[in-house]
């Protein structure tokens, strides 16, 4: 039984709010948790169709006491292991999806844009609006996905996709909204990163091999 101990009541808070907003949008979620010396790295990925291909999002949180761990478990399971004293005693291990066994780089990022949060929250809430204005009930789910693949796919800044703002915006990364808050678009290798103020969402790059995930 591993039990690991968060670096104080906050990030104990922040990490049970990532996760209840990734179980408000699938109850049967699992995350891939990995936690090397002082810091515990939780991913997830958003269960938005096309909106989030290729989607990862992660919350960084500090921890009291370093430690390594790395499993995948159920995102429900791990929520109900915060304890009351920051402590979290490791669920079960599960089967995890594809996305989980393929995280981007841990070094070598650089940036390449610097965007503002309210010029991001802007373009997600066109999108959104667009979709909606360009779908119908009772529309074929192929037309929906190609409907959603044109509008999420659209680059931002450093080539970021669309997709990856509405993750960010979606967990509430971003942050509330101010005019000076920014964020970096990073790049490594095959992958993007949208660094904001409360975690981050990765990408592969368009043109890479394959299409997988994360921060």
């Amino acid at each position: 039984m591993t039990v690991l101990r968060l670096a104080d009541s906050a990030a104990a808070a922040d990490l049970g709010g990532y996760l209840t907003r990734l179980l408000r949008y699938d109850r049967r979620a699992v995350v891939r948790m990995r936690a090397e010396g002082s810091v515990l790295g939780t991913f997830g990925h958003p269960p938005f169709g096309e909106a989030a291909s290729g989607v990862i999002t992660l919350r960084a949180s500090g921890l009291a006491v370093p430690a390594t761990a790395d499993v995948t478990v159920s995102a429900g399971q791990l929520l109900d292991a915060i304890a009351d004293d920051a402590s979290v005693t490791l669920p079960a291990s599960v089967t995890g999806p594809g996305w989980a066994g393929m995280l981007p780089p841990r070094t070598g990022w650089e940036r390449v844009a610097e965007l503002g949060v309210l010029d991001l929250g802007r373009e997600v809430a066109a999108g959104v609006a667009e979709f909606r204005s360009r779908t119908e009930p009772g529309m074929p789910r192929a037309e929906f996905d190609r409907i959603a693949a044109d509008i999420w796919t659209r680059p931002l800044p450093g080539r970021l996709p669309l997709r990856a703002a509405h993750a960010a915006q979606s967990f509430g990364f971003l942050g509330p909204p101010d005019p000076e808050g920014r964020v970096e678009v990073l790049t490594a290798g095959a992958w993007l990163r949208l660094e904001a103020r409360y975690g981050s969402v990765s990408v592969r790059r368009p043109d890479a091999p394959g299409l997988l995930f994360t921060r």
